[in-house]
């Protein structure tokens, strides 16, 4: 076993760019699926509107298959962006930054719908891959 080194400032980071305050607005001011899944359509590579239509979709009483669907399509698009803001699976993923919420937010969504529908092996990936990105404390 090698030991990990860390730089005197801890691990890395990485942040994801700020979403479009248009599509932060939009989704504030709606709770309607209908128009969730417009601005998921409008805004696929966004995480934000993917974690919003997730959660609209759960409080709509939406077959649990469809909020899980939801959520992963988000969890993957996030994926994408934290690969192209230059995240090589190594850095940490914090909370703290605003913009790294919808991401994050698809992740807990996805395992806890991952729950929900019988798949408890991918509920345990997703809660201990969000413990590794964004640690408690």
């Amino acid at each position: 076993m090698s030991d990990v080194n860390f730089t005197p400032s801890g691990p890395p980071e990485t942040i994801l760019p700020d979403p479009d305050p248009a599509l932060l607005a939009a989704l504030g001011s709606t709770s309607d699926l209908d128009e969730m899944r417009a601005l998921a359509a409008a805004h696929p590579a966004d995480p934000f509107a993917w974690a919003s239509l997730g959660d609209c979709a759960r409080e709509a009483g939406e077959p649990d298959i469809t909020v899980y669907a939801y959520y992963r399509v988000g969890y993957h698009r996030g994926l994408d962006l934290l690969r192209k803001s230059g995240w090589k699976g190594t850095a940490y993923v914090r909370s703290t930054h605003p913009s790294n919420l919808g991401f994050l937010r698809c992740l807990r969504g996805l395992g806890e719908a991952a729950e929900w529908i019988g798949e408890t092996e991918e509920a345990e990936r997703c809660a201990q891959f969000l413990a590794q990105l964004d640690p408690p404390g």
